[in-house]
């Protein structure tokens, strides 16, 4: 005999899921308060950066993480955290509180609406129809966030906690095998169409694995591709068959591919866009093919063949079943190779006299002449991504991740859950002001759990990216600059050390003190670093 509260914490012990991210308000008080020993609880200041907390631990674990949230208010304000964590098929189980079941029916104040409050993002909305229900609910919960690689949300009204438990069955498995194999029949299309193609490319995304992927492309000694606005790097940027970033628009984007008579996706669309231009993603005579374990993904592909399974299974299978390669295209491999800029900072923008105003370039250069290979790096500077692309190459799967639905304020939480999931390993935030002022209440929970991570704000006091689209609109952009706005002092007034960088001297000074303590570093650092909006940006 027990609670249900007892009960849902079994489930949670067995599932891994002992650390608990949350805000919480009254109707999560009789769940939360007076927690056993071995569950860990992790305050965030604002519901978006639990959630955004608990990506990044998701993501570093490889692993459901467990975010609570307060009835409308709570689970309204994280929606956009959460449409985020599911593009960057992140594994949440989310609970909500609602208020009593015994007067839901009287609408009483905090009640709340919430089955739809999400949209569609989330894999799974359950509210249990008896307190009885909400461990298996939990427990499916995890099932759920795992084989649809994205948030599942359990509603539970607050009264349910102390709902006597005495029941026999949990109404889930304990455990769910996924089994990943992948038929020599099944790809014997792919391994025909592979064998004649004349000049093949793969597109690499957030879903490939990396070993397989390799060992394919090595295989067929083509280029390979990143997805544009990926939420993970797919394939080694320090790969000599590396070739960038996929254009994100029809008409470029056709131009790069038209080399290429079968183009292979691995874990990623066909293909992310942004800007709208007419005309087919690909020329005439190049064959797509998608290969992913998100059924979405698969489904809405503008492909001509379309596999949906692991990622590694088929690719590692599919390079043992193809023929050995015949020469290289070096023509085709030279045409597609990724810019890179050498350490001697050959290609970059002049430095000034005196070494001020920096660029972004000039930051992301002495950034990356630093970071070791097994560096985590989260991306939100949306008017320097470019440059970042090309100057520091993701060489770990985790070496560039960013938000793929496109909303500020992913980067610093989800820098905090990376670093709180992999403590030995160097993490940073790589975030323009304008997107750090979206989660700059995630630089407590840093502060006060002591998560060593750094935090580099690239400040240039305006949003960029905005203005270069307006101008490009010919019109004039009514949003005024926020140049009073001093990063530095928000995140000290959080508790977490900060400085402010304006030059370059500066710059490589705290670069060279603070890179080489990231990876045993306890106490978060925020650089506030002044740059100039590069005037060749485009979008």
């Amino acid at each position: 005999m027990g609670t249900v509260r007892e009960a849902t914490f079994d489930v949670l012990r067995r599932h891994g899921l002992t650390t608990i991210f949350a805000n919480p308000g009254s109707t999560e008080v009789s769940l939360l308060t007076g927690l056993p020993d071995d569950l860990r609880f992790v305050l965030a200041l604002h519901e978006g950066s639990v959630v955004g907390v608990a990506t990044g631990f998701a993501l570093g674990r490889e692993a459901p993480a467990l975010a609570v949230l307060h009835t409308t208010a709570g689970l309204g304000n994280a929606v956009g955290a959460i449409a985020t964590a599911r593009v960057n098929r992140a594994p949440l189980v989310i609970l909500v509180g609602q208020q009593d079941r015994r007067h839901l029916a009287l609408e009483p104040f905090l009640a709340g609406r919430l089955a739809g409050l999400a949209g569609d993002y989330p894999v799974r909305v359950d509210q249990p129809v008896r307190a009885q229900d909400v461990p298996g609910a939990v427990a499916r919960a995890c099932h759920e966030a795992v084989t649809g690689r994205g948030p599942a949300l359990v509603v539970v009204p607050m009264d349910d906690w102390d709902a006597e438990w005495a029941e026999d069955v949990v109404a889930a498995p304990t455990r769910v095998v996924r089994p990943a194999g992948v038929a020599d029949a099944d790809l014997a299309p792919l391994v025909t169409l592979l064998s004649g193609a004349r000049a093949p490319a793969i597109v690499s995304g957030a879903g490939a694995d990396w070993g397989s992927l390799v060992t394919l492309a090595e295989r067929l000694g083509c280029p390979v591709f990143q997805e544009s606005f990926g939420g993970r790097a797919g394939f080694p940027q320090d790969h000599p068959q590396y070739a960038g970033v996929l254009p994100a628009d029809r008409a470029r984007l056709r131009a790069v591919l038209g080399a290429y008579d079968v183009v292979l996706a691995v874990g990623a669309p066909v293909f992310r866009q942004y800007p709208y231009v007419p005309g087919p993603l690909v020329a005439p005579g190049t064959t797509v093919v998608v290969i992913t374990d998100d059924p979405s993904e698969a489904h809405r592909s503008a492909a001509d063949l379309a596999y949906l399974a692991s990622p590694a299974a088929l690719c590692t299978r599919l390079s043992a079943l193809l023929p050995a390669p015949g020469p290289p295209d070096a023509a085709s491999v030279v045409e597609g190779s990724a810019p890179t800029i050498g350490a001697d900072g050959v290609g970059l923008p002049p430095l000034p006299v005196g070494g001020r105003p920096l660029r972004a370039a000039h930051v992301l250069h002495e950034l990356a002449l630093r970071l070791p290979a097994d560096a985590v790096l989260v991306e939100e500077t949306p008017s320097s991504r470019p440059d970042l692309h090309r100057l520091v190459p993701a060489r770990n799967p985790l070496g560039f991740v960013s938000a793929a639905m496109g909303g500020l304020g992913f980067a610093l939480p989800a820098a905090v859950g990376l670093r709180m999931a992999l403590p030995d390993r160097p993490v940073v935030a790589v975030v323009g002001d304008g997107s750090a002022l979206y989660g700059v209440h995630a630089l407590w929970s840093a502060a006060h759990y002591r998560v060593g991570a750094l935090f580099l704000v690239l400040a240039n006091g305006r949003y960029a990216i905005m203005d270069r689209l307006a101008d490009q609109r010919g019109g004039k952009a009514p949003w005024p600059p926020f140049t009073e706005v001093d990063l530095a002092a928000l995140a000290r007034s959080l508790g977490c050390p900060a400085r402010k960088v304006d030059g370059h001297a500066e710059l490589v000074a705290a670069l060279e003190e603070v890179v080489p303590t990231l990876a045993a570093r306890e106490e978060p650092l925020l650089l506030d670093v002044d740059v100039t909006v590069d005037p060749d940006f485009q979008p």
